[in-house]
């Protein structure tokens, strides 16, 4: 049996935020840098609307085969409808749970999955290594210090942003700072040939462009409210932190950025 575990940012337009969120060109530099190549079979955890997945399956064209594996029921349902290609599969499942029916994998890609999971982030990553060929490449990904790092901002805006991350750190298992742990998650599984590459995910200055003003929009509108926070800074609250928050970031002298961390590691050969 399938379990949907839950997720801060559940709503009805999620997969269309992951959609506009994903791009081809930042996707296809991490895939190949971490050593994905034509031939593979692919395991996207945590695959969401199905895009990324379809990106990697074109990736390990020809003779490749990418299969998207997500909780969410009716992203899969999405996925199947809008990204379908020879080679290409999803299956809705709780990867909390063994995958082991799934057959083993050349290349397994977790981006922005554990952030969600943090107390079972480690577990999840062994678990994972179970289904990686001897020799195969695990690819984590996430970002540190999410959500975080703004300046220009009120002091009663960025009190009330940290206010609401500890809240959802503490009370829906998301974790911030997941970037940093990924290396010791592959260190302490004793994978071979670690890589770790540090860039910018979120670099945001000058005028807004419509993807950022809606994917930030969604993170305020759905997992700040999601945390079930007071917001006690504000005497209108929710609707005042809004507002507060919207002006700060169509402010083009606004400066944003989050860091974005990818770790990557082979397997070792059974002994």
């Amino acid at each position: 049996m399938t379990v949907q575990t839950s997720y801060i940012m559940e709503h009805d337009d999620e997969a269309l935020r992951l959609d506009l969120k994903t791009g081809r060109q930042a996707l296809e530099k991490q895939a190949l840098w971490a050593g994905l190549i034509p031939g593979m079979r692919v395991a996207d955890i945590g695959c969401g609307s199905g895009k990324t997945t379809l990106m990697l399956n074109e990736l390990c064209q020809p003779f490749g085969q990418a299969v998207g594996v997500d909780c969410s029921a009716e992203r899969i349902r999405h996925a199947r409808f809008h990204y379908k290609a020879p080679g290409l599969s999803y299956c809705c499942r709780n990867f909390y749970e063994s995958l082991d029916d799934l057959g083993l994998f050349d290349f397994i890609w977790v981006r922005f999955v554990l952030e969600y999971h943090r107390e079972k982030a480690f577990q999840i990553v062994q678990n994972l290594s179970h289904v990686l060929k001897p020799g195969g490449i695990l690819c984590l990904i996430d970002l540190d210090y999410n959500c975080l790092s703004h300046a220009g901002i009120p002091v009663r805006l960025e009190n009330a942003i940290v206010n609401i991350t500890r809240k959802l750190e503490l009370e829906a298992d998301f974790d911030p700072y997941m970037g940093r742990k990924l290396y010791s998650f592959l260190y302490d599984l004793d994978f071979q040939e670690i890589s770790v590459d540090l860039s910018a995910h979120h670099l945001i200055s000058g005028p807004l462009n419509e993807v950022d003003a809606y994917n930030w929009n969604q993170k305020v509108q759905v997992a700040a409210k999601n945390s079930s926070y007071d917001f006690s800074e504000y005497p209108d609250g929710f609707t005042g932190f809004v507002r507060e928050f919207e002006t700060f970031f169509a402010d083009p002298r606004r400066f944003t950025y989050t860091p974005l961390l990818c770790a990557r590691g082979v397997k070792p050969a059974s002994e």
